[in-house]
């Protein structure tokens, strides 16, 4: 009895304690934050604080666990349970290099997807950057 308690606190505190993490679009055609390291159970919330973009899953440890890709121009909200990298981007402006990283639980297993992803010259060299970053941190 006692542990099933304590278990129960557990998961009650460890969502009591996930985080949001908000990201603009900007008027620039990138995101607010490139690079998020979030934990699993955070949110990131995608705020359309600016026109003609969205949010177009291209990688991820599981992609028929995402969602499809954001409406233009409309909030976006995912809660993330599985580690891993999460490569995704701007759908008008992917090639343009409007593209960011979120990485969860600081685990890299997946990254060699992320280098997999066909993309322009531009978006291929920001993904680089991108990952560099992770990385580092």
């Amino acid at each position: 009895m006692k542990l099933s308690i304590l278990l129960a606190l557990l998961i009650i505190l460890k969502s009591a304690l996930a985080e949001t993490i908000q990201i603009e679009f900007t008027d620039n055609d990138s995101y607010s934050i490139e690079v998020a390291h979030i934990n699993i159970g955070d949110t990131v919330e995608w705020l359309p604080e600016n026109e003609g973009h969205n949010v177009e899953f291209l990688a991820g440890p599981d992609m028929s666990a995402l969602p499809n890709n954001s409406r233009i121009n409309e909030f976006h909200s995912i809660t993330f349970k599985t580690p891993g990298v999460y490569l995704y981007g701007c759908t008008p402006h992917l090639n343009m290099g409007m593209l960011g990283l979120i990485v969860v639980d600081n685990n890299f297993q997946n990254l060699e997807k992320v280098n997999t992803v066909e993309l322009s010259y531009v978006a291929n060299s920001v993904v680089d950057r991108l990952i560099k970053i992770a990385q580092s941190k």
